[in-house]
C-alpha cells in the first residue's frame, strides 16, 4: 500500500514538473514572441521615420527653387516673403589689406565679449587678438537702457585700458568699434539701428524703439571713451567678412549651430525695394533670416508638428526647427517617446526623463551616431546620463542610432539645398554654369563638430549643383564671425579708409 502511494506521489511530482516545465517554456515562447513583435514594431516605426523624413534629390532641387523663389521676393518689397532679406549696410568687406587695431562687441545673451584685433596686411593678417567676456547681472537685464549701456561701457573702458604695447592705434586715429548685436533690430544704417524687441531674458522697456549705437555711443562718452561704432552687424554678417578676409571668393556665408542663418553678397541693382542711393561699390551684403523660411516640399513630421506647436514661436522658423542645433535633439527625443510607448524600446517602464523637453542636445545626438564601439557602448553611457536609461540591449542603442541617423541627414541634406538655391540665385547651378569660383564659409558647432552632418551636407550640395558646377564651389569653416569678423568689418568701414568697394 505504502509503496503504491509512493509511487502515485512520484507520479503527480513528475507530472507536475512536466506541467511546470511546459508552462515556464510555454512563458518563455510568449515572451519571445512579445519581444519579436515589440522589436518588429520598432523596426517598422524606424522605417516609417525613414520614409517622411525622405529627401530625394528631386525634391531638394525643388526646395532649392522655391529657396530662390522667396530671395527675389524679399528682395522686390517689405514683408514679400517669409524671408527678411534685411539690408545690412554693408557694402565694402575686408580684402585681408586691413591694417592697424579695431575693436569688437558681442552682444548676444547673457554674456558679452569685448575683443580687439591688431591687424598686419595682406602678408601678416591677424598679428594679435585679445577677448574678454563679461557675464550681465541679472537685475540689469530687466534694468534700464542707461544701466544696461553703462555697464557694457564701463567694462569696454576697463579692457580699452589694459591695452598692451603690442596693439597700436595709428596716431591721430579715433579707435573703432564693429558691434554685434544679436537681437532684432530695423536697420537704417551701418551705424544706426532701433531694437524692435528683446528676446533671451531681456526685458527693457526703454530700449525698444531707441538706437542701440546711439546708446552705446552715449555710455561711451559718459566713460569718457574716445570710440567709434564703425558698423552694427549680426553674427552672420561676420562670418561673411571673416571668410572674406582670408578669401576673396567667399560670396555666403551660413550659420549652422544652435540657431541658422545665411548672408550673401547681392548687386544693389537687384534690390528693388532699396531706395536709397546705389552704393559706389554697386553691391550690398544681405542679411537674409533664412530660418523663417518655409515649403510644402519640406519633410515634416508628426513630431515636428507637434514640436512646433509646443514652442514659443508656433508656425515661425519651420526650417530652422528642422536644421539647427537648438531643435535636432528634441526631435529625436519626441521619436524615441513614442517608440518607448508604443515598442516598449526601454522596457515596460518609459523613462520620465524621455518626457522632459530638449533633455538630449545636438551634441548628445553626434556623441551617440559618432559611436564606433562594438557594443555602443557610447549611446549606453548617454542614455544612462541623459534618460537614466540602463540596461539596454544592443537592438536598443542600435534603434537609436538609426533615429539619430535619419534626423541629421534630413537637416544636413535640407541646410544643402537652402544653400543651392542662394547660389542658384548668384547664378551657379547645372543649367547655368559661369565658371566663377564661388566659396560657402559656415560658422556653427554643428557643421564643424558633427562628421556626420559636414559630410551629408557636402556631398549632398555637390549632388544638387552636379558635376560641373560644384567644381566651382567651395565649403570652407569660418570661426567667430560674432567676433573676430566684427573687427573686421569695423576695418573694412572704417572711417579713415572707406573704400566702397566690395
Amino acid at each position: 500500500m505504502e509503496k503504491t502511494m509512493v509511487k502515485a506521489s512520484v507520479a503527480v511530482v513528475a507530472t507536475t514538473a512536466v506541467v511546470v516545465s511546459g508552462v515556464i517554456l510555454y512563458q518563455k515562447l510568449n515572451r519571445k514572441k512579445e519581444g519579436d513583435a515589440k522589436l518588429a514594431r520598432a523596426e517598422e516605426m524606424v522605417e516609417e521615420l525613414e520614409r517622411t523624413c525622405a529627401s530625394p534629390l528631386e525634391r531638394l532641387r525643388q526646395l532649392a527653387d522655391a529657396m530662390e523663389v522667396e530671395m527675389h521676393a524679399g528682395l522686390a518689397s517689405e514683408g514679400g516673403s517669409r524671408l527678411k532679406m534685411l539690408l545690412s549696410y554693408v557694402d565694402s568687406l575686408p580684402t585681408g589689406d586691413e591694417e592697424g587695431l579695431f575693436y569688437a562687441l558681442d552682444l548676444g545673451g547673457t554674456n558679452f565679449r569685448v575683443l580687439r584685433v591688431q591687424l598686419g596686411g595682406k602678408e601678416k593678417h591677424i598679428l594679435k587678438q585679445e577677448s574678454k567676456e563679461v557675464s550681465i547681472p541679472p537685475h540689469i537685464m530687466i534694468g534700464s537702457s542707461g544701466e544696461l549701456f553703462g555697464f557694457i561701457a564701463s567694462e569696454l573702458a576697463k579692457f580699452v585700458a589694459a591695452e598692451g604695447e603690442e596693439f597700436q592705434v595709428f596716431d591721430g586715429r579715433q579707435r573703432e568699434l564693429g558691434f554685434t548685436f544679436s537681437f532684432p533690430v530695423r536697420q537704417s544704417s551701418i551705424t544706426s539701428g532701433t531694437l524692435i524687441k528683446w528676446t533671451k531674458g531681456f526685458s527693457i522697456e526703454d530700449a525698444v524703439g531707441a538706437d542701440v549705437v546711439a546708446e552705446l555711443t552715449a555710455a561711451m562718452d559718459k566713460q569718457g571713451l574716445d570710440m567709434h561704432v564703425t558698423a552694427l552687424i549680426n553674427d552672420t554678417v561676420g562670418t561673411l567678412a571673416g571668410g572674406r578676409y582670408y578669401d576673396q571668393d567667399v560670396t555666403v556665408a551660413v550659420i549652422l549651430g544652435t540657431g541658422t542663418n545665411a548672408a550673401y553678397v547681392e548687386k544693389a541693382n537687384n534690390i528693388p525695394k532699396w531706395h536709397g542711393l546705389l552704393p559706389k561699390s554697386g553691391e550690398m551684403v544681405i542679411n537674409m533670416e533664412w530660418g523663417n523660411f518655409k515649403s510644402s516640399n519640406l519633410p515634416i513630421t508628426e513630431f515636428d508638428r507637434a514640436l512646433d506647436e509646443e514652442s514659443l514661436n508656433p508656425g515661425e522658423q519651420i526650417y530652422e526647427k528642422l536644421i539647427s542645433g537648438m531643435y535636432l535633439g528634441d526631435i529625436v527625443r519626441r521619436v524615441l517617446l513614442k517608440m518607448a510607448e508604443e515598442a516598449e524600446l526601454f522596457g515596460d517602464t518609459i523613462p520620465s526623463k524621455l518626457r522632459v523637453p530638449f533633455i538630449l542636445r545636438s551634441h548628445d545626438i553626434s556623441s551617440m551616431h559618432h559611436d564606433i564601439s562594438p557594443d555602443l557602448k557610447v549611446v549606453a553611457t548617454k542614455l544612462k546620463e541623459n534618460l537614466g536609461v540602463i540596461n539596454t540591449s544592443f537592438e536598443t542603442r542600435k534603434t537609436v542610432v538609426q533615429v539619430c541617423d535619419i534626423i541629421t541627414r534630413r537637416a544636413a541634406q535640407l541646410a544643402a539645398a537652402g544653400i543651392a538655391g542662394v547660389l542658384k540665385k548668384l547664378g551657379t547651378d547645372p543649367s547655368s554654369v559661369n565658371h566663377q569660383r564661388r566659396v560657402v564659409a559656415i560658422d556653427g558647432g554643428l557643421f564643424e563638430h558633427n562628421k556626420v552632418f559636414k559630410n551629408c551636407l557636402e556631398r549632398t550640395l555637390s549632388q544638387l549643383l552636379g558635376e560641373e558646377a560644384s567644381r566651382y564651389v567651395e565649403v570652407t569653416l569660418a570661426n567667430d564671425g560674432s567676433g573676430v569678423g566684427a573687427a573686421l568689418i569695423a576695418a573694412s568701414q572704417s572711417q579713415y579708409s572707406r573704400r566702397g568697394e566690395l
